[in-house]
C-alpha cells in the first residue's frame, strides 16, 4: 500500500520522504490555511518534494469552473493530481480532465455507486473518507471493502485511495482490505511504529547493558 501525507507542511513532508514514507501528499484548502501560505506557492514546493502525487484541490463548484481550476493547477508540476468533489459537476471535470492526460483525484466518497461513478468517468484515485463515516457511528471501513469487490468486479484501474484516516488502526485495516493508497496526517504515520511492548522491551534491554558496564563504541 502506497502512503500519501495529508497536509501543507512541507517541513513533515520533508522528513517522511528522506525516511521513504511518502509516495505522494494530498492537500486541501482547510490545510493550506493551516500553512498560511500561497496556495500556488506551497504546492510548488511540495511537488518538488516528492516525484510522487500531488493532489490539489479546486475550489469552483460548477464543472467549467473546476475544468479551469484544474488546469491552472496542472501547470504548477507535472506530479499535479486535481482534486475535484464527487459531484455531478465533479464528475464532468473529471472525465475532461482525465481525457486531457491529466491525474485527477475524485474526493469526498461516501458510497460504493458514488465510487461507481468515478472509475466511470476515469478518476485516477477515488478518495472515500472513512473517519466521517465513523464519526456518524457507520464503518467507514465497509466502504472501503465494499469500493475494492466492486472495482475487482469489473477490472477498474482506478486507485482506492483510503482519506479521512484518523488512526494507525485505520492505516492497517485499510492495507488488510486492499486500498491501493492510504492518505493519513504525518502524526498518524509516526504513530504507526509505535507499541507498548516495543518500548517497555527497549527499556529492559537497555537496564541490561547497563548493568554490564560495557560501551559499544
Amino acid at each position: 500500500m502506497k502512503f500519501f501525507v495529508d497536509t501543507a507542511d512541507t517541513d513533515a513532508i520533508r522528513e517522511l520522504t528522506e525516511l521513504g514514507m511518502v509516495d505522494g501528499v494530498t492537500t486541501n484548502p482547510s490545510l493550506i490555511m493551516k500553512a498560511g501560505r500561497d496556495i500556488k506557492e506551497v504546492t510548488k514546493e511540495i511537488c518538488g518534494i516528492t516525484d510522487g502525487p500531488v493532489s490539489a484541490e479546486t475550489v469552483a463548484t460548477d464543472a467549467e469552473g473546476m475544468i479551469a481550476e484544474g488546469r491552472e493547477l496542472a501547470k504548477i508540476a507535472d506530479n499535479i493530481a486535481v482534486k475535484v468533489p464527487l459531484t455531478w459537476a465533479g464528475l464532468k471535470a473529471c472525465n475532461v480532465l482525465t481525457n486531457e492526460g491529466r491525474m485527477v483525484n475524485v474526493t469526498l466518497c461516501f458510497s460504493g455507486n458514488q465510487a461507481l461513478l468515478a472509475a466511470k468517468a476515469g478518476a485516477t484515485f477515488i478518495s472515500p473518507f472513512i473517519g466521517r463515516l465513523d464519526d456518524l457511528n457507520l464503518d467507514g471501513m465497509e466502504l472501503i471493502a465494499d469500493i475494492r469487490e466492486i472495482y475487482d468486479n469489473y477490472g477498474f484501474e482506478t486507485q482506492i485511495l483510503a482519506a479521512s484516516i484518523r488512526s494507525a488502526n485505520h492505516m492497517s485495516d485499510a492495507a488488510k482490505i486492499g486500498a491501493d493508497v492510504a492518505t493519513a496526517p504525518p502524526d498518524v504515520i509516526k504513530k504507526m511504529a509505535q507499541h507498548v511492548l516495543t518500548d517497555k522491551g527497549l527499556e529492559g534491554f537497555l537496564k541490561d547493558w547497563a548493568s554490564t558496564g560495557q560501551s559499544i563504541l
